[in-house]
């Protein structure tokens, strides 16, 4: 739990430096480059850099000097809560980092450490669940991560989804025994 605070803390004081060198400020201009450094700063492999986002996205107004597109259609083709487990903020992540560097002409760059995030952030968020539904969260987290790799999309087929229920049902019948 300190490890928790300690990165929240760090997320924020970043923001806080952001905002006292004028590069999140809503008075100064935005430049392409200080798009491109708090754009690289939310699409880092870090819980921090989670947190930063998770917090920029939920006070949007805050960055609107940078024309960031907020939009997501979340896992897109694929299940935003597969069995349960909570992808959304993952994907939604996901999708501002592509949208984003898409829109900057950075894309191909970074497409890798943008998956790459998206996996940790998937990882961080099964976590998160009792440790005997955990491995077929941890199994859906790498299809998903596979998929985007792969196609830049989410298409995570039902034998995938059917592949993780059976990890979680023998999960869930080994606990109750």
């Amino acid at each position: 739990m300190q490890a928790r605070r300690l990165l929240t803390l760090l997320g924020s004081t970043a923001l806080a430096l952001l905002f006292a060198l004028g590069i999140a400020g809503p008075a100064s201009a935005v430049t392409a480059a200080d798009k491109l450094a708090v754009l690289s700063s939310w699409t880092q492999t870090s819980a921090a850099s989670q947190n930063a986002f998770l917090s920029a996205r939920a006070n949007q107004s805050a960055w609107a000097g940078y024309a960031f597109d907020w939009s997501t259609d979340y896992c897109s083709a694929s299940p935003d809560n597969p069995l349960g487990f909570d992808f959304k903020s993952s994907c939604a992540r996901h999708d501002f980092g592509y949208r984003n560097y898409k829109a900057m002409g950075q894309f191909p760059a970074n497409k890798s450490r943008i998956d790459s995030a998206f996996y940790e952030d998937l990882k961080r968020k099964c976590a998160t669940y009792n440790a005997v539904v955990r491995p077929a969260c941890t199994s859906l987290a790498w299809t998903y991560y596979q998929a985007v790799k792969a196609f830049g999309s989410l298409v995570v087929s039902q034998a995938d989804l059917d592949r993780a229920a059976e990890l979680k049902a023998a999960g869930l019948a080994t606990a109750a025994r």
